[in-house]
């Protein structure tokens, strides 16, 4: 197994590379999909959510009110960074462990496996990163990110750029990166990349 990781900010299209590499062939362990299960309606992790934000985060149906924590994780005051800590803090081990237990599944897989992950180059994300054979950034500017996110997730572009300015910064990211896609194009470009890129992870020792 060659694992991989690949990662980006938010609205950089990360996990369309992901994708893209799946069609090629890689297996993806997705994070943001593995959040999500460990997130479902009545699971300890939103029980635990909502026993430290209140029980105005969980919708009628039991599942996460992922606006109202958005609302009060991300912002530039004192109060949404201590609670964005928190919220961290209750959700990373977790998220963490079952990764690693989906990573373990593939040990015999003589191929590329791809950990999709947005939190790679942040602080959590260290134990991860050690065991990679590479990180793949996916680069954007931050206006095009913005642009993207107002206009795929009809985000308020004051809240886009809050999130973003939640994450690491691009050259921090950057500084973690064995391979990097620019963004910035057309989808035609962003597969003549992956193909590319593609390439080079065939070639590298192990696959």
């Amino acid at each position: 197994m060659l694992l991989v990781g690949v990662t980006g900010g938010i609205g950089s299209g990360k996990s369309t590379v992901a994708a893209l590499l799946a069609e090629r062939g890689a297996i993806v362990v997705d994070a943001d999909q593995v959040a999500r299960e460990l997130q479902s309606p009545g699971s300890d992790m939103v029980l635990a959510l909502a026993e430290r934000f209140g029980p105005e985060i969980v919708m009628p149906d039991g599942a996460l009110d992922r606006a109202a924590v958005a609302a009060l994780v991300f912002g530039d005051s004192d109060e949404a960074r201590a609670n964005l800590a928190e919220l961290n803090a209750i959700t990373h081990p977790a998220i963490r462990d079952e990764i690693i237990r989906r990573i373990a599944a593939h040990d015999d897989h003589d191929g590329v496996v791809i950990l999709d992950h947005p939190l790679l180059a942040e602080p959590s994300g260290a134990s991860l990163r050690d065991g990679l054979a590479g990180v793949v950034v996916v680069d954007v500017p931050t206006e095009i990110a913005v642009q993207r996110l107002v206009s795929s997730r009809s985000m308020d572009e004051n809240d886009a750029r809050r999130r973003i300015a939640s994450q690491v910064s691009r050259n921090e990211r950057l500084a973690y990166a064995t391979h990097v896609i620019d963004n910035g194009g057309d989808l035609d470009d962003l597969r003549r990349q992956v193909d590319e890129l593609w390439v080079e992870l065939t070639m590298m020792d192990g696959v």
